[in-house]
């Protein structure tokens, strides 16, 4: 009995961090438009660190777990959390209004510490559990997949039109990369 209901809880444990991700790209992408706040270098590369992490589970899901697909995982969570870490240290000293809006009365890089923090977690518990056969080609999973590649394109190509090919400015005004294209080709 217990044989079976670990492969489903490793199926099911990857899917929710699968969904946690995209909830959390998601919701990056809604805010930069909602709230007209363009993601400033380290915003975008705390964005990074949960692709990478997304990726390592859609390994999973589509051809097994495997230790190495945990390892870049953790490994990915580590570099974002570092990226959020230092943002946070950046904007700790009193009176430092911080970068952009707030949810819950902290800033989206100390989310992303959190997140990145609790995925790290999952993500070793998922890979402690004995059996931790996961490859799923449910409807579910599938859709997940779907929806993390969808998410992944469209923040690339924001990030493209923001940055255009070159560094991206500090604090971000303007969609320099929209601006290039618009003198080049008349857009």
């Amino acid at each position: 009995m217990s044989k079976r209901l670990f492969p489903s809880l490793a199926g099911l444990g990857n899917q929710l961090s699968l969904a946690a991700v995209i909830g959390v790209l998601s919701y990056a992408f809604f805010a930069q438009f909602y709230y007209n706040e363009l993601p400033c270098p380290l915003c975008l590369l705390q964005r990074v660190g949960f692709i990478i992490i997304g990726f390592a589970i859609v390994l999973n899901l589509r051809f097994g777990a495997h230790s190495s697909h945990y390892g870049w995982g953790i490994l990915g969570g580590l570099v974002g959390m570092m990226v959020s870490l230092r943002q946070v240290f950046l904007h700790i000293l009193p009176g430092d209004p911080g970068y952009g809006t707030t949810f819950l009365n902290l800033h989206f890089y100390t989310w992303g510490f959190v997140g990145y923090a609790g995925l790290i977690a999952g993500q070793a518990i998922l890979l402690m559990l004995p059996s931790r056969e996961v490859r799923s080609k449910s409807w579910l999973a599938n859709t997940l997949i779907a929806l993390f590649i969808l998410v992944v394109a469209a923040n690339l190509l924001s990030t493209l039109l923001e940055c255009g090919f070159g560094p991206c400015a500090d604090d971000p005004v303007k969609y320099d990369g929209l601006v290039w294209l618009r003198t080049q080709f008349g857009f």
